[in-house]
């Protein structure tokens, strides 16, 4: 039976999931809200959804399943305003928010006792790119789709939204909201809140040692990827997530502490098992798995610096799905770069493996 679904937010993750949904589900009508109305025409033009308004209030009514991609602080006014609306009698409402505790608790205070569902979702996908322009039906692909159930999640919700959303080609998974706070603090919060401070001192420090903007590569400029992100998500995400975030700050101040102090003493024993663990656990760790929030599968290819050598690796690769190459030859100190290739599979991590290690005599190394 056809359904009607209402995606409220038709931004990079919105309007994928636009895609996603269409994919295996053609004959369902997608209603979509935006207050801009540029993504609105992108999203209408490309077949991303057969409906649109500016109107949040105008289209609930008439759905069947209503997921908010908005930011938090709007997510929670939507909830709050859907509890006075007459939707269909029990209408599944979802969001895809970063944080989930303040969410699910505002949509069981405000929609206990009415005749709808609610399962809180945060999908960990994204990308640098942002609005409908840049939506892409495989941006979920092999990523945690994680739902948060509440009180107001029934025993055939979660399977509803997992056929809802089976286009996506997510990895779905459950898990207790605060739980979810907790997990994301430590690995999605708080390394952009690091990201954002090692900028922020290399930025005061360039001003007396000039040298530090042109040096910055290589590690630098992959622990500090992250501080791109757009301000006004992740100040949204850290005034909502506070208390689990700066009991993280706290406890790595006392870490950074201890290495100080080894670094003061001159314990040679300790700072080497301090390097030693951190790489052992990193290998222990299942990062490189597609999962996470702009995860991806990465290939390294020592490449000497002649003409058209990437030209020649790109092309062994034709018909390989690619994420991004990047070239790695800042402060080299030899002849060779390294060029740095990623996938969105692990499919496409090992043919591009194979492929390169049988046509040409590169060093090939997956991190």
């Amino acid at each position: 039976m056809a359904k009607t679904i209402y995606i409220a937010g038709l931004g990079l993750i919105g309007a994928s999931m636009a895609l996603g949904i269409k994919r295996d589900h053609p004959d369902y009508e997608i209603l979509g809200y935006n207050r801009s109305q540029v993504s609105r025409d992108i999203a209408l033009k490309e077949g991303m959804i057969d409906r649109a308004t500016d109107d949040f209030a105008s289209f609930a009514p008439l759905a069947d399943i209503i997921i908010l991609s908005l930011p938090i602080k709007q997510t929670i006014a939507f909830i709050k305003e859907l509890a006075d609306l007459d939707l269909k009698e029990g209408v599944i409402i979802s969001d895809a928010g970063s944080t989930k505790s303040a969410i699910v608790d505002v949509a069981e205070q405000y929609l206990a006792g009415k005749p709808v569902r609610f399962v809180g979702a945060h999908p960990m996908a994204g990308s640098h790119k942002t609005g409908a322009a840049s939506a892409d039906v495989n941006l979920f692909e092999n990523a945690y789709y994680i739902f948060t159930p509440s009180s107001l999640t029934s025993p055939d919700t979660l399977e509803e939204m997992r056929n809802l959303l089976s286009g996506l080609h997510a990895r779905f998974i459950e898990i207790d909201a605060k739980e979810h706070d907790r997990v994301t603090s430590q690995i999605s919060h708080f390394p952009h809140i690091l990201a954002s401070s090692l900028m922020e001192q290399t930025a005061v420090y360039a001003q007396e040692h000039e040298m530090t903007r042109r040096f910055a590569a290589g590690g630098f400029r992959d622990m500090t990827r992250i501080a791109e992100s757009e301000p006004g998500m992740w100040t949204s995400i850290l005034l909502s997530n506070r208390e689990t975030i700066l009991e993280r700050i706290a406890d790595f101040k006392e870490r950074l502490d201890e290495v100080g102090q080894a670094i003061s003493k001159g314990d040679e024993e300790q700072i080497w098992n301090f390097f030693n663990q951190a790489r052992e656990q990193r290998q222990a760790m299942e990062i490189h798995k597609r999962g996470g929030v702009d995860s991806s599968y990465d290939l390294y290819v020592d490449v000497p610096d002649e003409e058209d050598v990437i030209l020649r690796i790109l092309e062994l690769l034709r018909g390989t799905s690619l994420v991004n190459i990047h070239i790695n030859e800042e402060n080299r100190e030899d002849i060779h770069g390294i060029l740095q290739i990623s996938f969105k599979t692990a499919q496409d991590l090992e043919r591009a493996e194979y492929l390169i290690t049988e046509n040409t005599d590169y060093t090939v190394v997956i991190k």
